[in-house]
C-alpha cells in the first residue's frame, strides 16, 4: 500500500476526527479507556490548527485520509508538543504513524525548534516504546512546560502514573537547505484619514495588530546570486511578488553572490486587508538578512521595507503598533489579550477605487490613543464605501454584526469581530455560512517571525 503525506486541508476535519475516534477503540479495557472514552478531539480547535499548518494527513491512492499528526506551538520557546498522533487501526503496522512523526519533526527543525515533546503511555507498545525508537527519551514529568497537560489530565481523570512526557531533540537546519518562517497577518483596529498630502498620498492613523496565523515562507540559500520563486502566486508574476522584490533588494546590501530560493504557502487572502503580500516581503528581509549574514539592523530593514510599501515596516518591526503617516510612524501598543474570528466574504475589492471614491472621508479629526483604548474609536474609513460598493462584504458584515461589533481590515474584503476568549471565537466561526470563509487567530504583541527569529538565534538570543 502506497500513502503520501501533505498539510491537511479544513475540509478534512471530519474525517481526522473519525480516525481519531477509531483510533481509541484499541484502548478499550486498558485503564485509561474510561479518559479516552469520555474525551475527543474537538473539531473547533483542530480546524483551528490545520488553518495554521500545523497538521498533516497520511492519504492513500483514493485520497482517503488514514492518519494524522498534529502539532502544538503553544508551548512557546524553542519546543513544540505533538498534540495528537492517530493511524486508523485497519491501517496499522505499515510505517504510516513514522513517517507522520519524522515528517512533523522534520518540519519542526525546519521552523528553528530545538526539541518536539509530547505526552503519552508508559505500558502500551505503540506509545512510548513507539516514540523511543524515534529518538524520544523519558524526561521528568513535573518541568513548568508539562503543567498544562498534566492538569488536563486531572480534570478528565486520566490516571498519573500511566503517563509519561518524551522529548527528542532536534538538530539546527542544515545551512544548505530550507527554513521554514511564518509570514503573519495583521488586522486594522481602526482605520482613519485625518489628511492628504501634497504627494497625493493619505494621512492615516491606524492600529495594527498582529496575528498568530497567516502564509508560510520557505527560504534556501544559494551560493550563485540567484532569486528563484519556485512556487506559483495565482495573479503575482514572480518579479513583481513582493517578496521576490524584497530579496533582491536586500542583495545589494548583502555579502557577494548570495542568492535564495523561495517557496510561498498563501494562506492569508489576497486583496483582503490582511497584510499577505506586505508581512510576505517582511519574512523574505528579516528572515535572509540572518541567513545571508547581511547584519542590518531593524531600523534599516525597516527603511528598505519603507520602499516596498507602507505596512512592510510593521512586519519588519514585529510589534502591534499605532500607525501614523502613511503607516510608517510607528509605536508599539501592548494590547490585551483577544481572539478574532477574521471572515474572507470571497469579493475582490479593488483599493485605488476607494480612495478616489468621492463618499471618503478624508478629513477626519485625529483620534487618540486614550480614544481608542476607551472604545471610542472603531471605525473604519473605508466601511461606508465598501458596504456600498460590495454586497458581499456588506453580507459579511451584517452577519458578523449579529454576535458583535463587526469591522473592516484595511480596505477591506476580510472583516473581523474581537472576543475575549477562544471558545467564543471558535463557536462563532462554526456557524459561518457556506459562501464565507472563517478563521479564528489570536492577536499577538510580538509577531511570530520575531518569536521564529529568536529560535533561530538560539532562546536567549545567543548568536547572531
Amino acid at each position: 500500500m502506497t500513502f503520501h503525506i501533505q498539510r491537511a486541508q479544513l475540509d478534512q476535519v471530519d474525517a481526522l476526527c473519525s480516525i481519531e475516534r477509531a483510533a481509541v477503540e484499541l484502548f478499550r479495557g486498558h485503564r485509561a479507556w474510561p479518559s479516552y472514552r469520555n474525551v475527543s478531539v474537538p473539531p473547533e480547535v483542530l480546524r483551528e490548527a490545520i488553518a495554521r499548518g500545523l497538521v498533516w494527513v497520511a492519504v492513500i491512492g483514493s485520497g482517503e485520509p488514514v492518519g494524522f499528526v498534529w502539532l502544538d506551538a503553544e508551548e512557546g520557546g524553542d519546543a513544540i508538543g505533538v498534540a495528537e498522533m492517530d493511524v486508523l487501526p485497519s491501517h496499522g503496522q505499515r510505517g504510516i504513524g513514522a513517517a507522520l512523526l519524522e515528517h512533523a519533526c522534520h518540519w519542526a527543525r525546519l521552523a528553528g525548534y530545538h526539541r518536539v515533546d509530547l505526552g503519552t503511555l508508559a505500558d502500551v507498545p505503540w506509545n512510548a516504546p513507539f516514540y523511543a525508537k524515534h529518538g524520544f527519551e523519558v524526561v521528568d514529568k513535573h518541568r513548568p512546560e508539562f503543567d498544562f497537560a498534566r492538569e488536563r489530565d486531572r480534570e478528565n481523570g486520566f490516571p498519573d502514573d500511566l503517563r509519561v512526557f518524551m522529548s527528542r531533540p532536534l538538530p539546527p537546519p542544515d545551512p544548505a537547505g530550507w527554513t521554514v518562517w511564518p509570514a503573519p497577518a495583521k488586522l486594522n483596529l481602526f482605520l482613519r484619514i485625518v489628511g492628504r498630502r501634497p504627494d497625493g498620498y493619505h494621512e492615516l492613523q491606524t492600529v495594527f495588530r498582529l496575528l498568530d496565523w497567516g502564509d508560510e515562507i520557505r527560504l534556501r540559500v544559494r551560493r550563485d546570486g540567484e532569486i528563484r520563486r519556485l512556487t506559483d502566486v495565482p495573479g503575482v508574476p514572480a518579479d513583481t511578488d513582493l517578496v521576490v522584490r524584497a530579496a533582491r533588494l536586500l542583495q545589494g546590501q548583502a555579502p557577494p553572490d548570495v542568492g535564495v530560493d523561495i517557496e510561498v504557502e498563501k494562506r492569508i487572502p489576497m486583496g483582503g486587508g490582511l497584510g499577505g503580500g506586505s508581512s510576505d516581503a517582511a519574512t523574505a528581509l528579516v528572515a535572509l538578512n540572518r541567513l545571508w549574514g547581511a547584519d542590518l539592523d531593524e531600523d534599516a530593514l525597516a527603511e528598505l521595507g519603507r520602499q516596498l510599501g507602507a505596512d512592510v515596516p510593521v512586519f519588519v518591526r514585529g510589534r502591534s503598533a499605532w500607525a501614523e503617516g502613511i503607516g510608517e510612524k510607528l509605536s508599539p501598543l501592548g494590547l490585551p489579550r483577544r481572539w478574532y474570528v477574521v471572515l474572507d466574504p470571497h469579493e475582490h475589492v479593488p483599493t485605488g477605487a476607494l480612495f478616489q471614491a468621492s463618499e471618503l472621508t478624508r478629513n477626519a479629526p485625529p483620534a487618540t490613543i486614550s480614544s481608542f483604548a476607551s472604545g471610542e474609536t472603531v471605525e473604519n474609513a473605508f466601511a461606508p464605501v465598501v458596504r456600498a460598493r460590495h454586497p458581499r462584504v456588506a453580507a459579511a458584515l451584517d452577519w458578523l454584526d449579529g454576535f458583535g461589533r463587526a469591522r473592516l481590515s484595511g480596505s477591506g474584503a476580510c472583516v473581523f469581530l474581537e472576543t475575549g476568549d477562544v471558545e467564543r471565537a471558535e463557536a462563532i466561526a462554526e456557524r459561518c455560512p457556506a459562501h464565507f470563509t472563517a478563521y479564528v487567530a489570536r492577536g499577538e504583541d510580538v509577531s511570530p517571525l520575531h518569536v521564529a527569529l529568536a529560535r533561530f538565534r538560539g532562546v536567549g538570543g545567543n548568536g547572531k
